[in-house]
């Protein structure tokens, strides 16, 4: 009896990688003339073979896309013809499209300044003293720093999160609450256990780009809501949950991510009547709860976990590279999440959990706090300040914010703003990188207050103005 050879009908590797990069230059995420990453670049992030790379990039200066110069490198050619929009079903490739963009926003290479960084600087955390405890930590767990961690994540550091928790009016138990590598594992269990393949999905528009990623990743339909000053278009919302019928929808309410924008208390109950109405589950992301007052309106603390689901994180007060997160929703999901999350990585850092423990349980860490909002709460004025003498035009302006929203009436496209600047060594964080739709124009781009003040930013954003 003879065995019939199997035969794969994928294309080559390299083949595959040339459709790709095809596809996101004729998309426009790599204009005309603009460089493409390097050749180890791609290695790296593909796990893909030097030669693999090589033949892609070869595949693709025969088709007439791309061309090498010397020494530089492989560069987008000039005057492509206009293609008909390529298709592509794939959700993995999507998704790529997005992990490409946050590549671009993670690069810190020497000299570089990036305006549109997401964090505090370096030199303001440094006051939570990360340095001083690492005794402490060993010395109080020598016994299970050697082994795998409790499903739920370490029990005094959830114990200490309902204290938390009870201060921003939320009332929760240790068995509601799963610690996270970040919030961005949080936010991965919640969409593998919500979103099927096709689910419609509602997002804040813009929004928090690395959860759109995700959610093309297993192949939703992502669907913005207009994010307003004062949180999102309660009328496209309304309109969106009659004629879609969404399950879930991703928003923040608090120091909103790119906007700084803050919920309005009418605006939040009425987001809460409309999610009883339609059986909506709302996924709160808290991230930057330190960085707002206690009073301030949450979704999850107005309506006690019943249709929302709170995310909270010490990435932006504390360090992200302890990546410590968390979610808190009812004891049964509590229960599935801890399950998926073993399922899925067997379970977080207890070590890093324990170090924000004993962090938090420092008598110094409420004058941390204290001194980082007042920092941040100076740099702001100083940017706004900044802004207005350089002609922006701002979407708010709240007393402190780690995110600014910032136009400019002469640079309607800020892609290529963000182009130019990059070629200044400026990175700045372009507007469409946050929409649902990121073909489409945006003037808007996401500044850090603290980067916007450095010197190199005015200079270089001068010599561009028309």
């Amino acid at each position: 009896m003879k065995v019939r050879a199997t035969v794969s009908t994928s294309p080559p590797l390299f083949v595959a990688l040339a459709d790709s990069l095809e596809r996101q230059i004729r998309e426009g995420v790599y204009q005309a003339g603009e460089k493409l990453p390097s050749l180890r670049e791609i290695a790296a992030l593909r796990s893909y073979g030097k030669n693999t790379v090589i033949s892609a990039f070869e595949l693709l200066v025969s088709r007439g896309l791309v061309e090498p110069r010397r020494g530089s490198g492989f560069f987008v050619k000039e005057g492509l013809p206009e293609g008909s929009e390529v298709e592509d079903n794939s959700s993995l490739h999507r998704a790529m499209d997005i992990v490409w963009l946050m590549r671009m926003q993670l690069r810190n290479e020497p000299g570089q300044l990036t305006v549109g960084d997401a964090f505090p600087p370096t030199e303001w955390l440094a006051g939570a003293r990360l340095d001083r405890i690492h005794h402490k930590v060993a010395r109080g767990g020598l016994g299970t720093l050697f082994r795998y961690g409790d499903r739920l994540g370490y029990a005094p550091l959830r114990h200490r999160l309902v204290r938390h928790l009870a201060h921003l009016g939320l009332d929760a138990s240790p068995q509601q609450i799963v610690l996270t590598h970040g919030a961005n594992e949080a936010m991965d269990l919640i969409v593998r256990y919500f979103v099927p393949p096709d689910a419609v999905v509602l997002i804040d528009d813009p929004g928090y780009y690395p959860l759109l990623g995700k959610l093309h990743l297993v192949g939703a339909r992502t669907v913005g809501v207009p994010r307003l000053a004062d949180g999102p278009d309660l009328q496209a919302l309304e309109r969106l949950l009659k004629t879609l019928r969404p399950r879930v929808f991703f928003t923040q309410s608090l120091a909103h991510n790119p906007t700084g924008s803050d919920l309005s208390p009418a605006k939040a109950k009425a987001m809460l009547r409309l999610a009883e109405q339609h059986n909506l589950l709302l996924v709160e992301n808290d991230a930057l709860s330190d960085f707002r007052s206690a009073k301030a309106p949450r979704l999850s603390a107005m309506d006690q976990l019943e249709r929302t689901l709170y995310v909270g994180s010490f990435s932006k007060s504390l360090s992200a590279a302890l990546r410590v997160g968390f979610v808190a929703c009812s004891p049964d999901l509590a229960n599935d999440l801890a399950n998926l999350k073993i399922l899925t990585g067997v379970s977080s850092s207890e070590y890093a959990e324990r170090t924000v423990d004993t962090l938090l349980a420092e008598r110094h860490h409420g004058r941390h706090l204290e001194q980082l909002r007042d920092k941040l709460a100076e740099a702001t004025q100083q940017a706004y300040e900044l802004l207005d003498t350089m002609g922006a035009r701002l979407f708010v302006r709240p007393q402190h914010s780690l995110f600014i929203w910032a136009r400019w009436p002469e640079f309607p496209d800020a892609h290529a703003l963000a182009q130019a600047m990059l070629a200044k060594n400026i990175v700045m964080a372009p507007g469409n990188i946050f929409s649902v739709n990121s073909q489409v124009l945006s003037p808007w781009s996401r500044c850090n207050p603290h980067a916007v003040l450095d010197p190199r930013f005015r200079k270089a954003f001068d010599q561009l103005r028309p």
